[in-house]
């Protein structure tokens, strides 16, 4: 395994948001993957920011409001170290499903409530978490760009937007980031909405850089996942398409042993080298896994190398579909009246 080593910076947009190459997603912190444990995520955060490691992401709807209290209080006396970025728009419905709110009221409240848990006066990069289907994405941007200008926020970024509402977007407040899934295993961005992402100078954060941590080799049967694990229903985690894809993590494990790097570095590492606008934000809420994924800032990929991956993990080569409900990626929302 390849030892942690300076992450360095990168630059998100063209306004100048410059963060770490490599950032931390606290959403397991709260939900989703097992059991919480809050001094070792709360440890985690600190070690994140003394390895670099200091563009941490939450969002609201991640435990309910919970990660981001646990946030503010990990960067309590640390503020200055930290680029922060928040999200807003999804809530948890009582059909067990999520509900999506990108009137312009809703995000004001979101981002006071934001602020207040996470104990900060302004958020570095807000993110609308995903299109409202029902309200002009001008609307929202609109109403997010407010908050710039009262200093609440300093940066506005989209999250899993179609490249239409990325271009309408644009039109009314510069975005710095886009952030959506995209690793070895998931390659959809690249079809369209990387190329209008660069068009318009928009920073790509790579959210589950990992496959969901698949692409670690870490999981070799769904028996590996805790009972209150999501990806047990996950459809790329199921049935036959498990089997499937468990080749290509043997494919990639392979791979990493002749680098001398684990397969979770050399993942990360291809996402890294997808260019200087690329900033991933690897999951988790151990140390040492993130000490490992830190690893990745030093492991050197040849063209030849990016080829071989290229060949290894051509873009559809996962078995299953990323969500259960396909519309939750990629959201346009309706056109604005005049």
């Amino acid at each position: 395994m390849t030892s942690p080593a300076p992450v360095g910076a990168r630059t998100l947009g063209r306004d100048g948001l410059t963060v770490s190459a490599l950032g931390l997603g606290c959403m397991g912190m709260s939900q989703m993957y097992g059991a919480a444990d809050r001094g070792e995520s709360i440890a985690t955060i600190h070690r994140a920011l003394d390895l670099g490691v200091t563009f941490l992401d939450t969002s609201d709807v991640y435990g309910d409001g919970h990660n981001e209290e646990l946030v503010g209080e990990a960067i309590a006396g640390r503020r200055d170290e930290v680029q922060l970025a928040t999200k807003f728009s999804l809530s948890h419905n009582d059909r067990g499903g999520m509900d999506i709110d990108g009137r312009p009221e809703n995000v004001r409240a979101r981002a006071e409530a934001s602020l207040r848990r996470l104990r900060v006066d302004v958020i570095d990069l807000y993110y609308q978490h995903r299109v409202d289907p029902r309200v002009p994405i001008e609307d929202t941007v609109g109403a997010m760009a407010e908050l710039v200008q009262e200093g609440k926020v300093r940066y506005l970024g989209l999250s899993e937007a179609s490249a239409t509402s990325i271009r309408r977007a644009a039109a009314v407040h510069p975005i710095a980031a886009l952030q959506s899934e995209w690793s070895l295993w998931t390659r959809d961005l690249e079809a369209e909405v990387l190329g209008v992402a660069r068009e318009q100078s928009i920073g790509i954060v790579p959210f589950s850089p990992l496959g969901r941590g698949f692409l670690t080799g870490a999981i070799r049967s769904p028996e590996d996942f805790a009972e209150d694990d999501w990806r047990r229903g996950h459809p790329r985690f199921t049935g036959e398409a498990f089997a499937a894809n468990l080749r290509l993590v043997d494919a990639v494990r392979a791979m990493a042993e002749g680098k001398e790097c684990t397969p979770g570095q050399l993942t990360l590492a291809w996402v890294l080298a997808q260019g200087d606008d690329v900033v991933p934000i690897p999951g988790t809420k151990r140390r040492s896994y993130l000490e490992e994924n830190v690893g990745a800032a030093a492991v050197e990929l040849s063209d030849d190398d990016l080829a071989r991956l290229g060949e290894i993990a051509p873009p559809g080569v996962a078995q299953g579909g990323r969500y259960v409900d396909s519309s939750y990626a990629y959201g346009d929302s309706p056109e604005q009246v005049a």
